[in-house]
């Protein structure tokens, strides 16, 4: 007996009424057959677009987008100039998701399958439907050719590889109509899950809007000047003579017209400069660390803010994290920039590790849902649930709780956490500061994402604590 495959029909067009039909998940392990390799063109579209789906389809099965890409890369086997095309295809349709999926719906009469036949569609799509009005990467018609060679390659959808052109070449024709109707359903307008856009409704009554338009646009290559090595005023004119234009954005912050490659980022394997988002920089400064002080980075990979921190002051630097592969990258920057610290893999609500004397300054950026840096990570809306924020507060507190015992009586500890829910950052530092009777300093609070060119930062939380003498 033979399995056969699951056929697909297009259907005519649809009522409006489609447009509230809920899309399913996709359960299916999105993994090509054991020894498949594409019989595709190196540098071809064909190739990224694969690769592309293959991330898509890992995320939809619960991978996070790096991991995923890199495993695409690998099955692939994409050359290093294939890469840099998959990674941005998958970028772009994690950031409209919900639209293309939503477009999908309206085409097809039941989800496609496999996973990597769905994926695909959604890449496709992403491709060819530009919501911000920006023109196509690709000819809308070499986009529908190459998406049909990549069905016809792979074993696992050959057999839908007419559907492929018919559902492309349907959307070309019926543009207009589709889009109109998909975007009654927030999810496909906005291009975030329902629950999440009820969140920010909820948390920000007066601007949710404007949060989630920002946490779909590209976000920029800020880069922060190491004050040991050079100043803001000589990088800048660095970069002028490379023919890169840049601005000042903060104290040490410098945001690039164009984003670029970081091995091409002028002085950048000097030890000059690093990349950190510039509302990430405002960390090290708070903490208001001197020459000689013992300071602990909890969670601290990949270890931007350990980093800042010894530029501005001679200090003894502990960072622990739980992931000794995240420590790595702790190392290697330290590394590049000359600096040194002692590195632990532990977890930080964990005291196991700590050796009894207390510490001047603690920095605790905890885990939280990542909500405020969705524009740098667009596959955490879609890998989030509903529930996350509460686990992640209940952990947040424990590490808070265990922290505060690490520091000295007159000692300051930062709390940050890249969310933009309360749950995790206001009601958490209310909480923390009545259990125990700290001494709240001035800060930001919580920063909101913006996308303006002289405040172009993430979405996130700082509250400043001093522990009583007494």
């Amino acid at each position: 007996m033979t399995n056969k495959r699951p056929t697909l029909s297009i259907k005519p067009a649809a009522p409006k009424a489609a447009a509230q039909r809920v899309r399913p998940s996709y359960e299916v392990k999105p993994v090509l057959q054991p020894g498949y390799r594409p019989d595709l063109k190196p540098d071809s579209l064909a190739l990224c677009l694969l690769g592309a789906a293959n991330a898509v389809a890992q995320v939809r099965a619960g991978a996070a987008l790096p991991q995923a890409l890199l495993t695409a890369f690998g099955v692939t086997n994409a050359a290093p100039q294939a890469r840099g095309a998959i990674q941005d295809i998958a970028y772009r349709t994690m950031r409209q998701l919900g639209r293309s999926d939503a477009l999908l719906g309206l085409m097809t009469s039941k989800a496609p399958e496999p996973a990597m036949l769905a994926s695909l569609l959604c890449c496709a799509i992403s491709l060819i439907d530009t919501p911000d009005g920006a023109a196509a990467p690709y000819e809308e018609f070499t986009v529908v050719d190459q998406a049909v060679t990549v069905a016809t390659s792979h074993p696992d959808m050959a057999h839908a590889k007419g559907m492929v052109n018919a559902v492309l070449r349907r959307f070309l024709r019926e543009r207009e109509a589709l889009v109109k109707t998909v975007l009654l359903q927030p999810v496909a307008l906005y291009n975030y899950p329902q629950w999440w856009i009820d969140a920010a409704k909820a948390a920000y009554p007066a601007n949710w809007q404007a949060i989630l338009a920002a946490g779909n646009a590209q976000p920029p290559l800020t880069l922060r000047v190491n004050v040991r090595k050079t100043t803001v005023a000589t990088y800048l004119q660095m970069l002028a003579q490379a023919g890169l234009g840049a601005s000042q954005i903060g104290p040490s912050a410098v945001r690039l017209d164009k984003a670029i490659g970081v091995t091409a980022i002028p002085g950048f394997e000097q030890g000059l400069v690093s990349v950190q988002d510039a509302g990430a920089q405002l960390a090290a400064p708070l903490l208001d660390v001197a020459d000689g002080m013992r300071v602990l980075d909890a969670c601290a990979a990949p270890g931007g803010k350990t980093c800042h921190i010894l530029e501005l002051a001679k200090v003894e630097m502990t960072a622990i994290d739980s992931d000794p592969k995240r420590l790595v990258r702790i190392e290697e920057n330290l590394e590049r920039l000359g600096l040194a610290a002692t590195l632990k893999a532990f977890e930080a609500q964990t005291s196991v590790w700590w050796d009894g004397q207390q510490y001047d300054r603690i920095l605790a950026d905890v885990p939280c849902t990542a909500s405020g840096i969705v524009r740098r990570h667009p596959d955490i809306r879609w890998l989030r649930r509903k529930g996350d924020a509460l686990q992640l507060a209940t952990l947040s507190g424990k590490i808070l709780d265990n922290l505060w015992q690490m520091l000295r009586p007159n000692g300051k500890l930062l709390f940050v956490t890249c969310s933009l829910w309360p749950q995790e950052s206001e009601a958490q530092a209310a909480a923390f500061a009545v259990r125990h009777n700290a001494i709240r300093l001035a800060a930001p609070g919580q920063l909101l994402p913006s996308g303006a060119v002289a405040s172009d930062h993430d979405g996130l939380f700082y509250a400043l604590f001093q522990k009583n003498a007494a």
